[in-house]
């Protein structure tokens, strides 16, 4: 079966800074300057058989930034895969050279099928047409007939809610109706290949929710090819077949989701100080004093880390800087999702053993054994009372992900749902 996406060393690079320019070119400096890259070009194609401007050459020329470099990899017709990476990876410069927006410095990429894409908010509508106007002009731009948008329109419209909306010109709709629009034309007009971004952030639970319904209805019941950048990784272990990491332009990982998650993470963890932060400069919820001085998230091995294993054990080491003393304080951890909503609560009046006293340094550990959270982000809340009185409280001060793992012996992960418990089944 041949490959519905080919990429093959390509390869993107930036000239840093600006150029200088005259206010004016004569007819002459202008076809010098055009005859010049012609004959750039061509010397480059009678080398290499790639007519695109020589990679290398602009970066000894002058000062560059690799935006992609030497990124091959093939999918298959029918597959969905993730592409992800951190911000200034090259992934949304990837998908701009497979959308046919700006150009690769080196090397070719061939998609072979109809193409629907959605990169930012907005990409390929006209501010002045409307809502009903820019669904048959990018239907048009995909390549279909105005019969086929018709058939899709009424479709189309119900995804997107904008029914009330539909004669107003876009200019005057939010960023949400603007991504709703964007998304449903994308997705419903048929493309045999549907490259997202992480556009899906713009829009509300409900939609993102409709949306990672449809990229699998479309994958998995159309048998389109699907290319998906996003940050929420519970999304890329849920819809994708295969994953690829991306840092500082190159592809560092390929293969199964898990190992290219875990590649991004272990890559994220030993370049950056993940796993602890410092609370005293942190805005809060507090009554004058502030009692929270730092707190870490740590592995079986008590070292900070910014991954956890699903079911394996949760250790959250909170550290206080008392200003006074608090007697038999109730401590209290909220963990919520990548949403914000809180999946997760723990206070020490819940727990077997108490907290006597705070008082000057010290430190408190919260464990929890088996964490049964599902794979994904998560964030960490803290708030510190004493008699009934909030002394002081952080949102979100701390972040992890649960990475999947067969937790339970039985040969597979978890993909879906909100947490994962170990059961006892009898037959009664």
């Amino acid at each position: 079966m041949s490959a519905s996406i080919q990429v093959r060393n390509l390869s993107k690079v930036y000239r840093l800074g600006e150029q200088k320019q005259r206010a004016y070119q004569t007819l002459r400096e202008s076809l010098v300057h055009t005859a010049g890259v012609m004959g750039r070009r061509l010397w480059s194609l009678a080398r290499s058989g790639d007519c695109r401007p020589d990679a290398d050459r602009l970066s000894r020329d002058q000062a560059s930034f690799w935006a992609l470099k030497d990124v091959s990899f093939d999918v298959k017709p029918g597959e969905v895969i993730g592409i992800i990476g951190r911000n200034g990876a090259g992934k949304s410069t990837l998908l701009k050279i497979l959308s046919r927006i700006t150009e690769p410095s080196a090397g070719r990429c061939e998609l072979r099928g109809r193409m629907g894409s959605l990169l930012e908010v907005g990409t390929g509508f006209h501010p002045e047409l409307t809502g009903r106007e820019n669904i048959y002009m990018n239907g048009s731009i995909l390549g279909m007939s105005r019969r086929e948008i018709h058939r899709r329109f009424d479709e189309i419209v119900a995804f997107a809610e904008i029914e009330e909306f539909l004669d107003t010109p876009v200019k005057r709709y939010s960023s949400g109706m603007y991504v709703r629009l964007a998304f449903a034309v994308a997705a419903h007009l048929d493309p045999e290949i549907l490259i997202v971004d992480e556009v899906l952030a713009v829009g509300d639970v409900n939609f993102q929710r409709k949306c990672l319904g449809r990229i699998r209805a479309v994958s998995r019941e159309g048998g389109r090819t699907v290319l998906l950048v996003s940050h929420n990784m519970a999304a890329i272990e849920s819809l994708c077949d295969r994953a690829i990491t991306l840092d500082r332009g190159k592809l560092v990982a390929a293969g199964a989701v898990d190992d290219a998650i875990k590649h991004y993470h272990a890559k994220m963890h030993t370049e950056s100080a993940r796993g602890y932060v410092d609370l005293t400069g942190i805005s809060r919820i507090t009554r004058g004093d502030r009692f929270f001085d730092h707190v870490a998230v740590l592995d079986e091995a008590k070292r900070p880390t910014e991954v956890i294993q699903l079911g394996t054990t949760l250790r959250l080491r909170i550290g206080f800087k008392c200003p006074q003393a608090v007697d038999y304080p109730s401590i209290g951890v909220g963990i919520d999702d990548s949403i914000g909503q809180r999946i997760l609560s723990i206070h020490t009046p819940l727990s077997s053993k108490s907290i006597g006293r705070l008082q000057e340094c010290c430190a408190v550990d919260c464990v929890i054994s088996q964490l049964p959270l599902s794979p994904g982000d998560y964030k960490v809340k803290l708030a510190l009372s004493a008699n009934g009185t909030v002394l002081d409280e952080i949102e979100q001060c701390i972040g992890f992900y649960v990475a999947n793992a067969d937790a339970f012996n039985e040969g597979r992960g978890f993909h879906r749902g909100v947490c994962v418990a170990a059961s006892h089944w009898s037959l009664v």
